[in-house]
């Protein structure tokens, strides 16, 4: 067997029962079969055993009073899983089907998609089965402080420094911070994603968003094309996906979809910004379900449908694909229908939205298909760029933060293209971000010897 062969039967045998991390890394290992096969240094280090295993893992208990003086009991996780470029940095993520796979599955990924950045930021991940659906503020804030009064003692603004993930918007990063603030005395940029007035970054909250559509701009001028006029399909409408459609709707592209976890809304005419607008005050304020937009403009829904089960059943024409909801969401039978459709390009918003069927079902019909660890690194690369605001108590800024933004986009592009053009696969760019951001990594962690 070749050495990721053996890694991959090593780790498959101590993480059996992790099928989202497993699944994460064999997509990693046996992309770098050429990187492996032309540089031995990184075999004999074990650079591959070392990867796969985090630093750190914390996992602990979250006691909290709910309403009712109920107590109530969750857990709380984070796995620190490289530091070799810089402090672990990395969401915390609130929602009943986070565990141990899940997590370890992010936080690896994290790792490169952070080395991509360019940014000094290892990766990390962490969060807890608590749902914050449905919870009262106060709820919510209990939770929360009961989540940093375990964790506040593994991180720092030079050791980890956590970010919001799906369940962990500005309410939750405001009642962590203030208790992380509460619990050291002091005010330092530990968490990323607050609110201007308290540290945070302009742009920040439309950052993957935003980058997902800069990403897909730069891989369509490959082919000399750009996004205007083009028909979007973007699945999930939380944080991601509105800013997706923004920023679509900036390039003159027409978005059509939006979805959650109760159905689809498909809207042919395209989603424009009094719509947007909308969805901003549905999701984010009222907290309310995609299928009201439906009733208020008049348009197909989908009741316990995803995107993509649409896409597929009613045969809607696509040019570009922004799966931004949540790991998975895509498999083989859809990427077919999305391709049978029209569509030629899909850049993640999500993480691991694809399935392997389906990313080798994009691969085959050479779609330009940008991975969530490039397309959706634009969040992680606003983050690092808050922490360095943070850091020298200044405030860039919006039009700063977006040519920043944009610059670090088009060079993650650059970086995985080149990558994957140096080691023979030319426009693979799976394989050439995997490459990219591994080789960054990999070479840090040999100067450090065995560590």
């Amino acid at each position: 067997m070749s050495y990721v062969q053996d890694v991959l039967a090593i780790v498959e045998r101590r993480n059996a029962g992790e099928p989202e991390f497993l699944q994460a890394v064999r997509e990693v290992l046996e992309s770098l079969e050429p990187v492996l096969a032309r540089h031995k240094k990184y075999e004999q280090g074990r650079i591959l055993e070392r990867l796969v295993e985090p630093e750190r893992q914390i996992m602990f208990r979250v006691p909290w009073q709910d309403d009712q003086g109920r107590i109530q009991v969750n857990r709380g996780f984070r796995f620190e899983f490289n530091s070799a470029i810089g402090p672990y940095k990395g969401g915390l993520r609130f929602h009943p089907s986070v565990n141990q796979s899940i997590l370890k599955f992010l936080g690896f990924e994290q790792v490169f998609k952070n080395s991509l950045t360019t940014l000094p930021m290892g990766g990390a991940k962490g969060g807890s089965d608590f749902d914050p659906k449905g919870k009262s503020d106060n709820e919510v804030m209990r939770f929360c402080q009961s989540f940093m009064t375990e964790l506040f003692r593994h991180i720092g603004p030079d050791t980890d420094v956590p970010a919001g993930d799906i369940g962990v918007g500005g309410r939750e990063i405001g009642f962590l911070f203030g208790q992380y603030k509460r619990l050291r005395n002091e005010f330092t940029g530990v968490l990323t994603g607050k609110a201007l007035n308290w540290g945070g970054s302009l742009i920040r909250p439309e950052a993957t968003g935003y980058g997902a559509v800069y990403f897909a701009q730069e891989m369509l001028k490959t082919r000399k094309e750009s996004l205007a006029g083009k028909v979007c399909t973007v699945s999930g409408s939380g944080n991601v996906a509105q800013y997706t459609v923004e920023k679509l709707i900036h390039m003159g592209a027409r978005p059509i979809t939006l979805s959650d976890s109760d159905g689809t809304i498909v809207d042919e005419a395209g989603i424009d910004c009094e719509k947007l607008r909308f969805v901003f005050e549905l999701k984010n304020y009222r907290r309310g379900r995609i299928r009201e937009y439906a009733e208020k403009y008049n348009v197909p829904y989908f009741a316990g449908q995803s995107v993509w089960d649409v896409v597929r059943e009613q045969g809607l024409k696509v040019d570009v694909a922004f799966p931004s909801a949540h790991e998975n969401e895509i498999d083989g039978p859809n990427a077919e229908a999305l391709v049978k459709n029209g569509c030629y390009c899909v850049a993640e918003g999500a993480n691991m939205p694809s399935n392997l069927d389906a990313i080798r079902v994009f691969q085959e019909n050479r779609v330009l298909y940008g991975p969530g660890k490039a397309a959706n690194a634009g969040g992680v690369a606003v983050s690092g760029l808050e922490m360095a605001q943070n850091a020298m108590r200044l405030s860039w800024s919006r039009e700063e933060v977006d040519q920043k933004l944009q610059g670090i986009m088009r060079n993650i592009h650059r970086a995985a293209l080149e990558a994957s053009e140096a080691y023979g696969c030319k426009g693979n760019y799976v394989m050439g971000a995997n490459i990219a951001g591994f080789l960054k990594v990999a070479r840090a962690m040999m100067a450090y010897g065995i560590v």
